[in-house]
Formats: structure tokens, sequence, C-alpha cells
């Protein structure tokens, strides 16, 4: 069973993070909960969402310890940073997180997600890049079923979107 806490601010794509995993482990036949937290702004506010995944079934979408925090921003890993287990993963996004703060903690993988996804073409598609990184780190689904996953929450905004967003999850994989 895979616990993890997407956070980061409004308009990250935090949730459609959480979503896309989510999916893609349902189309494995996985058990999975998502829950989403944000504040009242949309944009610029913060907001995280925690997904549950597994082969086991989910008694309850609540835990106290999970396993995985994927940090978009600074404050976000400040928040959620203690209630990883010592044993857990915390993948931050380097790009807005000083250097500092991602130092002297063996939990902590650092990846430049938000200057890869300006590489990729569109800032926009930094969640994409972390959910990339993070399967390298953490292989709870496969490829082919994270594509699909962005096929679904993508593929109503056009081809254009969709192989944007493909492209930065490959860019993703290769970050760490």
């Amino acid at each position: 069973m895979h616990e993890i806490v997407f956070a980061g601010f409004g308009g990250q794509g935090i949730l459609a993070g959480g979503v896309i995993l989510a999916q893609a482990a349902m189309l494995e036949g996985q058990h999975v909960s998502w829950m989403p937290s944000y504040g009242a702004e949309q944009r610029g506010g913060t907001a995280n969402c925690t997904v549950k995944l597994g082969e086991e079934e989910i008694g309850s979408p609540f835990f106290e310890s999970p396993d995985i925090l994927v940090a978009m921003n600074e404050p976000s890993l400040d928040k959620f940073k203690d209630l990883i287990r010592a044993d857990g993963l915390i993948i931050a996004n380097s790009s807005l997180i000083p250097e500092d703060k991602l130092k002297n903690d063996p939990r902590i993988v650092s990846v430049p997600v938000t200057d890869a996804a300006r590489e990729v073409g569109d800032v926009r598609a930094a969640n994409v890049v972390m959910l990339g990184a993070l399967l390298s780190k953490v292989p709870m689904v496969s490829d082919q079923a994270l594509l699909e996953g962005i096929k679904e929450y993508f593929g109503q905004k056009g081809e254009k979107v969709f192989l944007l967003n493909t492209e930065a999850y490959k860019k993703g994989t290769q970050l760490v």
C-alpha cells in the first residue's frame, strides 16, 4: 500500500497529479482513494491531495504517516515533511525550494520539475514531470497505465496538450 501526499500552490496541478496517478492505478486493478484539500483561492493558495493505492482494500482514505510526499513548493515541504515516515520518500521541486531545505534529510530527492517543464514548453506541466520522477523512484504503476491516465485526463483538451504532457512525463522519468 502506498500513501502519498501531493502538495503545492493552487494552479500547480496538485489535484490533477493525484487524479492522474489514481486513474492509472485503477486501470491496473488496484484499490484507490483520492481526497482533495484546498484553500478558497483557486491560484496561489495552498492545495494538497492524498492518494492511497495498493492491492489491499482500503478501509479509510485517511492516514497518519504517509510514506511519500510530493512537495511542489517550500511551504508544502515545511507543512508536511514531519508527517512522512522515517523510511519514506520526499520528492521535492528544487526549482522552487531553496537548496538548504533539501539537504541533510536522506528521505529527500531533489528534482527541478518546474525548470524541466519549462524546457518541454509549458511550466504548467511541472506536475506531470513530477509524476515521471516519482514513478521512476517508486514504480507503483506502469508507464503504460500512467500514460493512459494522462490521456484520460487531458484528452479532451486536444492532441497538443496530450502530447506535451506525455513529453513532460518522459522528461520526469529521466531526472532521477
